[in-house]
């Protein structure tokens, strides 16, 4: 089967994004954005439209718990939790400048460091980059000066920042890399008007976590899910 290309279905108060995930004709990735999450009805009829489209499963990107409602009540159950930390990107740590921004010919040094970094239902094909950049209105990938060994994606919507994506490839782990791109994209953030600054990892995680809490995020009471079921 042909694997389905991006498709945006609009309900009252957001837009759900759907596609292959990880480029397969099985299983739909479903992006929330917007406000709240769809109604009943709204996503009845969505479910509808994946299963025609001939997927068998769909995943949900990571919702808060108010979002997460109606999923779980139209039968989803939590497949990964994360965690939330933010950052008020008052105190930084300095600028490393240890990274550059990347350029278009760096795009398979990142997939190769994402395609190490991370385990396979974590991990970002080249339309999952480009959809990670495009999650909000403005962006910027950052890596690591001389060999590409770490990446990270930062992400700014008005005031609020987001560190949308952070690999280091696991050879080259322990060496500071991760904590110089968090550094850089935290200023980029700030320069670019972000007043906060938001991140997840996974539950379980601790050595991002440390990290993180090490660049001065703090760890929010509540967190993030990503759903999925069966069609």
């Amino acid at each position: 089967m042909t694997p389905l290309r991006t498709k945006s279905f609009r309900y009252r108060g957001g837009v759900v994004r759907v596609a292959a995930w990880h480029g397969r004709g099985d299983v739909a990735s479903l992006a929330l954005r917007g406000a709240s999450a769809p109604p009943a009805a709204s996503l009845e009829r969505l479910l509808d439209r994946v299963r025609a489209a001939g997927f068998r499963e769909v995943l949900t990107n990571a919702l808060p718990p108010a979002a997460s409602l109606p999923f779980v009540d139209a039968g989803f159950r939590v497949r990964r939790r994360l965690r939330l930390l933010v950052h008020d990107l008052t105190d930084l740590p300095p600028v490393s400048r240890r990274t550059r921004r990347a350029r278009r010919d760096d795009r398979d040094a990142v997939l190769a460091v994402d395609a190490a970094a991370f385990d396979e239902f974590w991990r970002l094909d080249a339309d999952g980059l480009r959809a990670a950049r495009r999650a909000t209105p403005s962006s910027q990938v950052r890596v690591t000066r001389g060999p590409v060994v770490g990446y990270g994606v930062f992400g700014r919507a008005g005031h609020e920042g987001y560190v949308q994506r952070l690999g280091v490839a696991p050879a080259a782990q322990g060496q500071g890399f991760g904590r110089a791109l968090v550094a850089d994209g935290l200023h980029w953030l700030r320069a670019h008007g972000a007043t906060r600054a938001y991140v997840n990892t996974q539950a379980g995680n601790d050595r991002a976590l440390a990290l993180y809490e090490h660049v001065g995020f703090r760890r929010l009471p509540f967190g993030l899910d990503v759903l999925g079921r069966t069609l």
